[in-house]
């Protein structure tokens, strides 16, 4: 499927609803205890996610992926946002079991939930974490199950995931149990955000570098659900920006059939000076192509993001 965003203003309200999803996850996360009918609340959060992903996915992952990339402010809700709809691609092309997909999502969502102030507080401090936070950083998977249980989830698969997310599960899939199966497809998606996303002490990786990264940590030992992700997303997925062969400057618009040939708008030129309006680029049918992906941080300031997107739509 694929939105028209025909005007700057349906541009402004598609923003908005993903704005406004990540500030009532940001409520139940950091106040979960003050929450009416909190049981409701990740289903309905999750349904809200999916009917935003399903309108558009490469609209839905440049969106995700520049929250993701741009800022560390509210950084615990951004990530567990990016995390939950990986998860939901993830379990798509995995063909998951609509309960164990569900599980899998929702525990994206909270899995922190017993450490969102302290998170928020991590990203934005340049210091390493301290004996004090390094001990709850150690204790907030289990922690989170017990609150979640405390709060009346009484989905076993849900909760297990969120307490072995962080722990090393078996990696030959014949021998995992569900928990330990989805737990994995959890860790991986929780390192992949937590490297492009910037903090107070460096910036964010590319989600190239990160991509690889995970490959290599993973190497020889399966590398299912990393290469997984990197079919799915692309190298660069939407929303990151490239370094063409030819000196300029690109940002991803959407995801080609080939994991390292998106599409591109090219928004700066090779004298360095910006492009009005971008010009489309389809690196999987000519040249120039990606030399390098970059951070987020040596990207322009300012983008005209609906213009990109709506010339991104030219390709669909």
């Amino acid at each position: 499927m694929s939105l028209i965003l025909a005007s700057e203003d349906e541009y402004e309200d598609l923003l908005g609803l993903w704005a406004d999803l990540e500030a009532g996850l940001g409520v139940i996360l950091a106040y979960p205890t003050n929450v009416e009918e909190f049981l409701a609340r990740p289903p309905q959060y999750d349904r809200w996610m999916l009917d935003l992903i399903q309108r558009d996915t490469d609209v839905g992952l440049y969106l995700l992926f520049q929250l993701a990339t741009h800022s560390s402010a509210g950084y615990s809700t951004s990530h567990a946002l990016v995390c939950a709809v990986l998860c939901h691609l993830i379990a798509v092309d995995f063909a998951l079991p609509v309960s164990e997909r569900n599980s899998l999502v929702r525990a994206a969502l909270t899995m922190n939930i017993a450490m969102t102030a302290l998170q928020d507080q991590l990203a934005n401090q340049n210091a390493r974490p301290n004996l004090e936070q390094q001990l709850a950083i150690k204790s907030h998977a289990s922690q989170g199950a017990e609150l979640l249980g405390n709060m009346g989830v009484t989905d076993s698969l849900w909760l297990n995931i969120i307490e072995l997310h962080h722990t090393n599960v078996i990696r030959k899939q014949e021998r995992q149990t569900p928990s330990q199966r989805l737990a994995h497809i959890l860790c991986v998606i929780d390192r992949y955000a937590a490297m492009i996303s910037p903090r107070q002490s460096r910036v964010g990786r590319s989600a190239a570098e990160s991509a690889q990264s995970l490959l290599n940590t993973a190497e020889g030992q399966g590398q299912h659900v990393e290469k997984a992700l990197v079919r799915i997303v692309g190298l660069c997925p939407p929303g990151t920006f490239v370094q063409l062969d030819n000196g300029e400057v690109a940002v991803v618009t959407r995801r080609s059939n080939q994991p390292n040939l998106p599409d591109v708008a090219i928004v700066i030129n090779q004298n360095g000076n910006t492009i009005k309006p971008p010009c489309l680029h389809r690196t999987a049918l000519r040249g120039p192509a990606i030399q390098s992906a970059l951070a987020a941080s040596a990207a322009p300031d300012r983008i005209n993001h609906h213009l990109i997107l709506k010339l991104g739509m030219q390709s669909t």
